[in-house]
């Protein structure tokens, strides 16, 4: 307030006596003030910009200082962190798990040439951060990982078969993990998780797996056709063994009655074909006339006029 009633009372003397300035010259006052409000908000976000710097979740910083002639052996953790501008330059690197898929191609214990995809998460070292940065730049991750994994991968695959490939996978994954972080943790890289995602073999190699599939199967059916026949002969000699036990038995039935067994069975069959003549549609009955005659089966073909 002094300060203002000082500005007004030079502007009246300025103006003569106890006149008050015109409007010209109070909005001349106001954009004056605003402009200098404007260089001090424009001053203090660049010196913001210049000498602070922001590290977001999950990552660290390097900070790389001309005045100590390198790399500072010190990380910057997640917030906000000030520097010196021109003369200290801050490198932001990702600490959290990366993906990255690496493609092989090899030979199996028996000769099998096989493509081998290697999905790799891996991530550096927090507190070694400034020695990756020196020997191995920013991507590190690209440097390091493809030369890291074919040498083990190789090796270890020439011990096992195609077909050991298949069935000891996880085993084999095991063993990668394990070599492959030994190499890594000399370079201060550590790994999460090593796995084969994905087996591509030759052209002969399938070949021949699907001719061993088929001769499996044709074999397999040929065995079914062997004990299908068993089976036929086994029911056959039963059938067999149950015929002449029933001739036996008719033998035996005619020598204890006489023909008093086939009279039975000539009326039974009569009763069969009577009944089966019944249910068919182009038969006609006609029963004799009273008196004598035989009784007559006309076959009637509907189909004809």
């Amino acid at each position: 307030r002094p300060s203002r009633l000082c500005r007004q009372l030079s502007l009246r003397t300025f103006f003569g006596g106890a006149h008050a300035p015109d409007k010209g010259v109070m909005a001349e006052v106001i954009l004056q003030r605003v402009a200098r409000m404007g260089m001090a908000v424009a001053g203090g976000t660049a010196a913001a910009q210049y000498c602070l710097f922001s590290v977001d979740v999950g990552h660290q910083a390097v900070m790389f200082d001309k005045f100590r002639g390198g790399v500072v052996h010190e990380q910057y953790k997640e917030g906000t962190h000030p520097r010196i501008p021109f003369f200290q330059e801050p490198h932001i690197i990702d600490i959290r798990a990366q993906p990255r898929e690496i493609k092989t191609i090899t030979g199996t214990k028996d000769l099998q040439q096989v493509s081998i995809y290697l999905r790799v998460l891996s991530r550096p070292m927090p507190e070694k951060l400034s020695n990756i940065y020196q020997d191995l730049g920013l991507n590190f991750g690209d440097r390091l990982l493809p030369s890291l994994c074919n040498e083990p991968l190789k090796a270890i695959v020439a011990k096992y078969s195609a077909e050991e490939l298949l069935s000891k996978r996880a085993e084999i994954s095991a063993q990668l993990k394990n070599e492959i972080n030994r190499r890594a943790g000399e370079f201060n890289i550590l790994l999460d998780d090593v796995s084969i995602t994905h087996l591509v073999y030759g052209k002969e190699f399938t070949s021949a797996v699907e001719a061993k599939q088929v001769a499996q199967q044709t074999a397999e059916r040929q065995e079914w056709v062997v004990k299908k026949a068993e089976q036929e002969k086994k029911a056959a000699i039963i059938r067999a063994q149950g015929e002449a036990e029933a001739a036996e038995i008719v033998t035996s039935a005619l020598k204890e009655c006489g023909s008093g067994v086939i009279e039975v069975r000539r009326i039974d069959m009569a009763k069969e074909i009577a009944g089966t003549l019944a249910r068919s549609r182009n038969i006609t009955y006609l029963p004799s006339s009273a008196g004598g005659g035989s009784n007559l089966l006309l076959g009637l073909n509907a189909g004809q006029s």
